[in-house]
């Protein structure tokens, strides 16, 4: 089965939430196709259908329900899950989801991750690449890193849009398109140099947008290691292949290569971006894999995203050009 790691689905209501607690950011996920009327939904499955993608993992990143308050934390966290288990509940065929956590309020994530995983029976956590500006690499963060790998769970991680940090960025428009693939190169080095996937290696971490930078940084990392950060127990060249990387580059088959070569193929797993890419972009996303990889390599990719779904997740995908009738409304 062809499966799509990195989609996503925002209601509107959720994102309304987000705005009451001062989130300025949410015009970009409107207007996109990605909600959760059943016209937006009827869209969806037919240009899946189209592209050949039988199945969507969803995320609500880079809109994560984290907010220094932790009451509105949890309230959007529970209400972004809530939503996820209804979608999938009544299109299981078409859709898994990744459970969105309060953090930085670990009590309450810790919380949330299991009434998420064990109660909703979603397909692992989703988070960005930074929490409210703090590293994921922070010691903050691993009585989460412990229990995702006593469950052998699922982390998909995205940029959070927040320019990687820098002004440089931030004040010449390219928050987007240069500062997200920083934002997942920075987040995959430090999870590196944190020893992080050594140490939790039953945890299937998942990087978007192939790592970013990270294929072409490898060996340079390598090299700077003895005089950056000495002592550190594993090369960025062996730690990289404990991890995944979805397959969004927009298009551009020596990217997917470079990611192939450095990672390993195996590494690779299948990944749209939906809805910034749809329609056509859909159907180019697909090729852009089986042009750059052997035709063994290229399948093996876009269904390697089935190993992060749920056990006993249905997997008979609806016939093409199956009528959609209209889903409950979520608010």
């Amino acid at each position: 089965m062809r499966v799509d790691v990195h989609a996503h689905l925002w209601s509107e209501g959720y994102l309304r939430l987000l705005e009451s607690y001062g989130r300025e950011d949410t015009a970009t996920q409107r207007g996109m196709g990605a909600g959760d009327s059943p016209e937006d939904l009827d869209a969806r499955f037919t240009m899946n259908d189209i592209a050949g993608i039988e199945h969507q993992i969803l995320s609500v990143s880079p809109q994560t329900p984290c907010f220094p308050e932790r009451e509105r934390a949890v309230h959007a966290a529970r209400l972004a899950n809530d939503l996820y288990a209804q979608v999938v509940a009544q299109w299981p065929t078409r859709f898994s989801a990744f459970a969105a956590l309060p953090l930085p309020h670990m009590d309450a994530a810790l919380e949330e991750l299991t009434r998420a995983l064990d109660e909703l029976g979603l397909a692992g956590v989703g988070l960005t690449t930074s929490v409210l500006g703090r590293s994921l690499g922070d010691p903050a963060f691993i009585p989460l890193f412990e229990e995702l790998d006593r469950r052998q769970a699922v982390l998909s991680l995205h940029p959070a849009g927040r320019d990687a940090g820098s002004p440089l960025i931030a004040a010449n428009r390219m928050r987007w398109m240069v500062g997200a693939p920083m934002e997942d190169t920075v987040c995959a080095m430090h999870l590196m140099l944190e020893g992080i996937p050594r140490r939790f290696p039953r945890i299937r971490i998942v990087h978007a947008h192939l790592g970013g930078a990270l294929p072409m940084l490898l060996p340079r990392a390598d090299e700077h290691v003895p005089w950056e950060a000495p002592g550190l127990a594993e090369m960025p060249t062996v730690a990289a292949r404990r991890m995944y990387y979805d397959t969004v580059a927009h298009g551009h088959r020596p990217a997917v290569r470079a990611a192939a070569d450095s990672y390993g193929a195996d590494r690779l797993v299948f990944g749209t971006d939906f809805p910034y890419q749809s329609g056509p972009q859909l159907v180019g996303a697909v090729a852009c894999v089986t042009d750059a990889l052997a035709p063994r390599e290229a399948e093996a990719v876009l269904t390697a995203g089935a190993m992060l779904l749920p056990a006993g997740k249905v997997r008979s995908p609806l016939p093409p050009g199956h009528a959609v009738s209209a889903p409950r409304r979520i608010a």
